[in-house]
């Protein structure tokens, strides 16, 4: 590159890899990419906080495939450990071509399929991609030995904490060799997180790329005030006017089959996702989404969680979400890696105070506003003394 920007050759990306990613289209790295791959390359133990589709899948795969050779003496030489099934393929999909160029072999395993079936060949790959619960079992009736791993990814951290994993990445992580590499990839590096992360690494290099806010300000947000009975019809008129992939959240999977029901009635086409699908039915919904066969995909937070497909231009709050949280990681589904994106978030008469409040935590007052609507003042709590002679108003803490 003659511009001074960092390129994949500046940062020591070998021959093979750097042709590879040519071929896919994919010529400079991002900022996550720039920051952590001579670190990670070399060895060292890495701590980075960037958001799902800021490109660090590659800030992870690209050291790991340099760092290996076709002849290690003990398979797998690399673990990645995943949180959902969803977010195993994906990650597969992108070490696929890299790691095939340096000659290696990558396996991925996960729950909802033969146990058996998966073992096959788990032993044999230079690179491990897994789910926790199904790589503990593989591991514990000895269809994989971890005794070789020499690299370690704990990529999404935070939503495998979040999503009750610990206990079984604690059993994972003693099944792995000391003297090891490890890298943790997360929204955050605080509270659990930078717990486990302090007590899994050793004098780890800290990269931080994205904050929060960021992650809010990069889409457009917008806050519709609407009646519960013309929800449905706001929604077929905005999935008909969308030309991309639009994704859209509510609460509950029986919300979600009916919602799906209810659309395709009125000629959307509609794929779903929840937890209650089988593996190979997630899979085809997904395919048919990212092939943009269907152009509407509705799901829960949970079965939303670890998807990372590109494309998403709208997102849609059908329900709100429960949390701030929870509002930031539906719209980290769109806005990614630079391409733009729009947030829409339903609001109903009697949630406006709920839904208002969070939308001011987040900083997006005049978002909200501008569809007509106020924001309420922050709750107030009563507290009584504990003779029960006073009361005192306190406004609830900030989330952090």
């Amino acid at each position: 590159m003659n511009d001074g920007s960092p390129s994949f050759e500046s940062l020591g990306v070998s021959a093979e890899v750097i042709e590879t990613l040519a071929k896919n289209g994919i010529f400079a790295p991002f900022p996550i990419q720039v920051m952590v791959i001579e670190d990670a390359t070399s060895g060292r133990d890495t701590l980075a906080r960037s958001k799902t589709g800021s490109g660090k899948t590659l800030g992870f795969a690209i050291p790991i495939v340099d760092q290996l050779s076709p002849d290690e003496p003990k398979l797998p030489a690399a673990l990645v450990l995943v949180p959902t099934r969803e977010l195993a393929v994906q990650v597969r999909d992108e070490f696929h071509d890299i790691a095939k160029a340096r000659g290696l072999r990558t396996k991925v395993v996960y729950g909802g399929t033969s146990v058996k079936e998966q073992a096959v060949g788990a032993d044999k790959a230079h690179i491990l991609i897994a789910t926790p619960g199904r790589l503990q079992d593989l591991a514990e009736r000895n269809l994989v030995d971890l005794g070789g791993v020499r690299i370690f990814v704990l990529d999404e951290a935070d939503r495998m904490l979040d999503m009750g994993f610990q206990p079984q990445v604690d059993r994972i992580v003693r099944m792995l060799p000391k003297d090891r590499q490890t890298m943790f990839f997360s929204a955050t590096l605080d509270g659990a997180v930078g717990h486990i992360a302090e007590v899994y690494t050793r004098n780890a290099v800290r990269h931080i790329i994205d904050s929060d806010s960021k992650m809010v300000d990069e889409a457009d947000h917008r806050f519709v005030p609407v009646a519960a009975q013309d929800k449905l019809a706001k929604l077929v008129e905005t999935a008909n006017a969308q030309p991309g992939l639009t994704l859209v959240f509510v609460n509950t999977k029986r919300k979600v089959e009916s919602l799906a029901r209810q659309l395709r009635t009125a000629g959307v086409p509609t794929v779903t996702m929840h937890g209650d699908m089988t593996q190979q039915a997630r899979e085809k919904a997904l395919q048919r989404f990212e092939d943009k066969h269907v152009g509407v995909l509705i799901a829960t937070d949970v079965a939303a969680r670890g998807l990372d497909l590109d494309d998403i231009t709208m997102v849609i709050n059908y329900d709100p979400p429960l949390d701030d949280k929870g509002y930031v990681h539906r719209v980290g589904r769109t806005a990614r890696a630079g391409r733009s994106g729009t947030s829409m978030t339903f609001v109903q008469p009697d949630q406006m105070g709920d839904v208002s409040r969070m939308a001011a935590r987040l900083d997006l007052h005049s978002e909200f506003e501008s569809e007509g609507m106020t924001v309420s003042p922050p709750r107030t709590v009563f507290s009584g003394s504990s003779r029960g002679r006073r009361s005192g108003l306190r406004a609830p803490k900030r989330r952090r």
